[in-house]
C-alpha cells in the first residue's frame, strides 16, 4: 500500500473506485480536545523533523506496516529541504479517519464535514487496511518556496500506543513568486484568449494549493469545473502533431513539470531514434521550438520546457531549457 514519486511518498492513497463501508472522518473543529491535541502534537513533531532533516526521529516514528517504505519516505524528506528552508511549521488542517469496521484492505472514501455540514472535504484512499489514521496538512510559513506537507499518521496500539508515520508528501506552495491563487486567477484571465496557457495555469494552481492528490474540497472541485469548461484546451489534443519545415513532430503529452521547482512544462515526444547526446539535444530543441511557435502563449506564462524523448514506450529525459533559451 505505498506510492512513491520524485518528491513525495504517500501510503495507500490514489483516486480509485470506492467500496462502501461504515467509515468515518472527523474534522479538526469536531475533534475532542484530547484527540485534537494528540494528532496535532504528532503531526507538528514529524513536520519539524522533516524541516530539520532529522531522519532518526522520522525512522523511529515509522508505522511497522510501512517499514518497507522507509527509503521512499526518507527520499521525500530529503527532497523537501529546499522547499521548507527558511520557514517555520504551522499546522493547517487535521483529519481523523476511522476504517476499523472494515474486515480487509479496501479502497475507501471519507467525507469530512464541518459541524453544520456546509463544507465537506473528501479523502480518497486506496487499499486502506482496517484501522485509525490521521491526515495532517502543514505549512513552512515564511519559506521562500512556501513548502507544504501532507503527513499520514497511523494509530499503533500494542504496549506503547500512539500515532506513527505512514506517509509523507511535500510540495512547494509557489512557483517563481506566484501561489496557487495567482495561477487560478491567471487561468481565468487567459481562458478565452489562450486556452492552452489557461489550462496549464489551472494545473499549476491545483498543484500549489494542496500538498496531496487524495484530497478534494468544494474549492478544488470548482477549480476543476472551470478548467473543464475551457474551450479548445489541450485536454483532448494529444497526440499533437507539429510541422516545422520539412519535419513533423508528434507530441504524446504535455504536462506540468515541477522537477526544478519552476513552472516548467514537460513535453513527451516521439523521437526519431537518434542516440548521440548532441543530436538528442538538437532534436529536443527543435521540438520545443515547434511547440512554442504553435502555442506562443506558453512562452509568456511558464518558466521553461522539459523534453522527454519517447521510444518503444520508454520516456528518456533529455534536457530543460528556460523559455528565453528556446529559439
Amino acid at each position: 500500500m505505498r506510492l512513491c514519486s520524485r518528491a513525495w511518498v504517500v501510503a495507500a492513497m490514489l483516486l480509485a473506485p470506492m467500496t462502501s463501508y461504515a467509515v468515518t472522518c472527523t474534522s479538526q473543529a469536531e475533534l475532542s480536545p484530547d484527540a485534537r491535541n494528540a494528532l496535532a502534537s504528532a503531526g507538528a513533531r514529524l513536520a519539524q523533523a522533516v524541516l530539520q532533516q532529522d531522519f532518526g526521529t522520522l525512522h523511529a516514528a515509522l508505522f511497522p506496516g510501512e517499514q518497507g517504505a522507509w527509503d521512499g519516505i526518507q527520499g521525500a524528506a530529503e527532497q523537501a529541504a529546499p522547499l521548507l528552508k527558511g520557514g517555520h511549521i504551522q499546522l493547517r488542517n487535521l483529519y481523523l479517519l476511522d476504517s476499523s469496521s472494515q474486515s480487509a484492505p479496501a479502497d475507501t472514501e471519507f467525507f469530512c464535514s464541518n459541524a453544520t455540514g456546509s463544507l465537506t472535504v473528501t479523502i480518497t484512499l486506496r487499499a486502506l487496511p482496517p484501522g485509525k489514521y490521521g491526515v495532517v496538512l502543514a505549512d513552512a510559513a515564511g519559506a521562500p518556496m512556501e513548502g507544504q506537507m501532507g503527513i499520514i499518521l497511523a494509530w499503533e496500539g500494542g504496549s506503547s500506543p500512539g500515532w506513527t508515520l505512514a506517509g509523507l508528501s511535500v510540495r512547494q506552495g509557489k512557483f517563481d513568486g506566484h501561489d496557487g491563487v495567482w495561477y487560478w486567477a491567471r487561468g481565468r484571465e487567459l481562458a478565452k484568449a489562450d486556452p492552452w496557457s489557461a489550462w496549464y495555469c489551472y494545473e499549476a494552481a491545483r498543484y500549489l494549493l494542496v500538498p496531496v492528490d487524495f484530497l478534494s474540497s468544494p474549492n478544488l472541485q470548482r477549480l476543476d469545473h472551470e478548467e473543464e469548461q475551457i474551450e479548445n484546451s489541450p485536454r483532448n489534443a494529444f497526440p499533437y502533431v507539429l510541422h516545422a519545415g520539412p519535419r513533423t513532430w508528434t507530441i504524446d503529452a504535455l504536462r506540468l513539470d515541477p522537477s526544478l521547482h519552476h513552472a516548467d512544462l514537460g513535453i513527451m515526444y516521439e523521437s526519431t531514434g537518434v542516440t548521440d547526446p548532441a543530436a538528442l539535444r538538437t532534436e529536443a530543441t527543435s521540438v520545443m521550438s515547434a511547440l512554442l511557435k504553435a502555442q506562443p502563449g506558453l512562452r509568456e506564462n511558464f518558466y521553461g520546457l522539459w523534453a522527454y524523448a519517447m521510444q518503444d514506450g520508454k520516456a528518456t529525459p533529455i534536457m530543460e531549457l528556460p523559455m528565453g533559451q528556446i529559439p
